[in-house]
């Protein structure tokens, strides 16, 4: 079985550029970088430009991320995405530079990322409880990014049940959204057949059937979601109704929509507002590394963001973490594959900058933010299994 977790001492730049050449390619790459907040907590978080300011802080962090995102983007498969996570000091500046870096075009997501329910209490001005994760894919058109999950599918959401007992609802055939008539989609209106007593739909007629054709409710000409020859495979799934509309009754074709379909697994669509009640919480991600290793990083991920990030990927990702921190993205894919099965592998790269002087790492013995990673992925390895490679870059 592959190693699920390895870990590389060294500078991200270095090491990019290193896996760029020996050809090396990443389905998935995640990274939180220092979000520039002039603190320091385990580490340096200050980028300064030449006059100390504000404009040159700025332009020093972005002259620090533009080479390691150009890097990225080599070593990222065409197939692949990116998610950055990052909060409002430089939210702006890494959109424009992500922009430039991966193309317009290629922008997949900008999600709002609720990790403080309560909101920062501390300083003027309001209680921020988010930070933000930008998505992109190197190439929208082949992108493998499925941005679903099976977690927040509601059976509630299906009240109706079939004779057998499995669980279904009825959705409209036609396609509700104006957007899409017979002007924009022509091939989609036509009419079918179907029996209101018995319920039967058939793309062509049959005894005691009725012509119907797609109308929204005010009567205007709508089209179909389904083709013809998909209604004619499918049309067990199909049921004719007689309905009461704002013109009266009118008959219509609604689908059979199952809670668990004979394709896999239902999933339903991810909005782009994540909640810590969902994905966990910097409280929650504390605790977490707490339990390995101690409470030696301020401001870790939790695993249950990671993990949502996995599972819009195929369960075989290889992903990439080269700003790795404490070790998050590591620990979460171990766990990912845990529950399901899958064969992710995750490479994680930090540096060895020296831990704050007197600060939680440096008296636990971690002399530098390379120590807090590699400590937290041999606990990993330790309590979860997949084991653990680690190399100090070059290797």
């Amino acid at each position: 079985m592959p190693t699920w977790n390895t870990f590389i001492e060294g500078d991200n730049l270095e090491v990019l550029h290193g896996l760029a050449v020996g050809g090396e390619r990443f389905d998935l790459i995640y990274i939180d970088p220092p979000y520039n907040t002039g603190n320091d907590f385990a580490y340096d978080d200050d980028r300064r430009g030449p006059d100390g300011g504000r404009a040159g802080r700025h332009q020093a962090w972005r002259a620090m991320m533009r080479p390691r995102l150009e890097a990225a983007r080599e070593v990222l498969d065409p197939a692949g995405a990116l998610y950055v996570s990052i909060d409002d000091h430089e939210a702006a500046h890494l959109r424009l530079l992500l922009d430039e870096v991966f193309g317009e075009g290629n922008f997949l997501a900008q999600i709002v990322v609720n990790l403080n329910a309560k909101g920062r209490q501390l300083g003027h001005g309001f209680a921020t409880s988010h930070e933000y994760l930008l998505s992109y894919a190197r190439d929208a058109r082949r992108c493998r990014l499925d941005a679903s999950s099976p977690d927040h599918v509601d059976e509630r959401d299906f009240p109706l049940t079939s004779p057998e007992g499995h669980r279904f609802r009825h959705l409209p055939l036609r396609n509700t959204n104006k957007k899409f008539n017979p002007i924009t989609a022509p091939t989609l209106h036509f009419a079918i057949w179907g029996d209101p007593a018995t319920g039967l739909v058939s793309p062509d007629p049959f005894d005691g059937a009725v012509e119907i054709s797609p109308v929204f409710g005010d009567g205007a000409p709508a089209v179909w979601r389904w083709s013809r020859p998909r209604i004619a495979a499918r049309a067990t799934d199909l049921v004719c109704r007689t309905i009461k509309g704002r013109r009266g009754e009118r008959v219509d074709v609604f689908q059979r929509d199952w809670l668990h379909p004979q394709e896999g697994r239902r999933r339903k669509k991810l909005r782009t507002i994540w909640l810590a009640e969902e994905i966990g919480s910097t409280d929650t991600a504390v605790a977490e590394l707490k339990d390995l290793v101690g409470h030696v990083f301020e401001s870790p991920k939790p695993t249950g963001l990671i993990r949502r990030i996995l599972g819009t990927m195929p369960e075989e990702a290889r992903v990439l973490d080269f700003f790795a921190g404490s070790g998050t993205t590591g620990h979460a894919v171990a766990l990912a594959n845990l529950a399901d099965g899958g064969t992710r592998r995750c490479l994680s790269v930090n540096v060895a900058e020296p831990t704050r002087e007197g600060s939680n790492a440096q008296r636990a013995g971690l002399s530098s933010v390379a120590d807090i990673t590699r400590a937290r992925l041999r606990a990993v390895a330790e309590t979860l299994g997949g084991g653990l490679d680690e190399r100090v870059w070059p290797c």
